[in-house]
């Protein structure tokens, strides 16, 4: 069952002010993801936005304890770490490995394979903004096809974004899911339920970011549900391998209310040098993996 807003926990675990950037989607997200897993929580993160977010030792905003590591050492330090507190009998601590795009389906994919395969005990979060924008809106294996960055700043990215999603699922982790940071309730309840799950828990974040994908900031929650409603992002969980579209996705999937691709591109100077024909292939491409998750929900 959903959880109401008002019965959200009180406690916050993010202090006021942070250093991200204005209109940043990473806060909105962080603030409910702690809200589910509570105090007993270890955070180990890679440099990216949310070191930036945690601030400068010896100071931070953060009421759990984390651990910087290397960037592409993110799921090899959440597997120390999920020993450690075995060896010590400390089995009501959650360990929490959070990696953007580039520290996870770049450089990380070999520690995290390797780590799924195993089943260690952690949840891995890949908060995905579609580039390195911690390192100044570099090109990623998550950045869409049609997409500038400042390394292709003359012709846009032509490759499609990884399925990376695919490639965790087939690890058959214990728990997988995707959601969006402008849909907290439903990332607070994908959070909730990982947290009693054992064994490898991999959540895919969608985080919008308006210095890198172009657009006001006052607008990151618009644009992150225009996302979900389009199609570009789609919500669901697969649990024992059991397959559920959730939240906003599902009500699209039963209205089949869903809007246009255009919708979402053209809010973004990102996208300002696709070609309607490059536009056509990217809503044939979203419409072709929209149609198999409805047949997989079997709806």
């Amino acid at each position: 069952m959903a959880t109401a807003l008002m019965d959200l926990p009180e406690k916050e675990y993010i202090l006021p002010g942070t250093r991200t950037c204005a209109g940043c989607g990473l806060p909105i997200a962080y603030r409910h993801i702690l809200k589910a897993l509570g105090p007993k929580t270890i955070v180990t993160l890679p440099a990216c936005c949310l070191t930036i977010l945690h601030g400068m030792y010896p100071k931070t905003p953060v009421l759990v304890n984390a651990v910087n590591n290397v960037f592409g050492g993110t799921a090899a330090s959440a597997s120390g770490l999920a020993a450690g507190l075995k060896v010590l009998g400390k089995d009501d601590y959650v360990v929490l490995a959070m990696a953007g795009d580039g520290g996870t389906f770049d450089m990380g994919i070999q520690a995290l394979s390797g780590a799924a395969e195993r089943q260690t005990n952690f949840i891995y979060v890949c908060y995905d903004n579609e580039a390195y924008m911690n390192t100044g809106v570099q090109r990623s294996s998550a950045t869409p096809s049609g997409a500038i960055t400042t390394t292709t700043p003359v012709f846009p990215k032509e490759q499609p974004k990884k399925d990376f999603i695919q490639i965790m699922e087939a690890h058959h982790p214990a728990y997988l899911a995707t959601t969006c940071s402008s849909y907290p309730m439903d990332l607070y309840d994908k959070f909730s339920k990982a947290r009693l799950i054992q064994g490898t828990r991999f959540i895919h974040l969608t985080i919008p970011c308006p210095a890198g994908w172009g657009f006001p900031t006052r607008e990151t929650v618009k644009i992150g549900r225009l996302a979900v409603e389009t199609g570009v992002i789609v919500l669901y969980e697969v649990e024992n391998g059991v397959f559920r579209l959730t939240g906003k996705s599902l009500n699209l999937a039963k209205t089949q209310r869903k809007r246009p691709v255009a919708d979402y591109l053209k809010t973004q100077a990102r996208f300002k040098k696709m070609t309607p024909e490059q536009m056509e292939a990217f809503q044939r491409e979203v419409d072709a993996r929209w149609g198999s998750l409805l047949a997989r929900a079997g709806i």
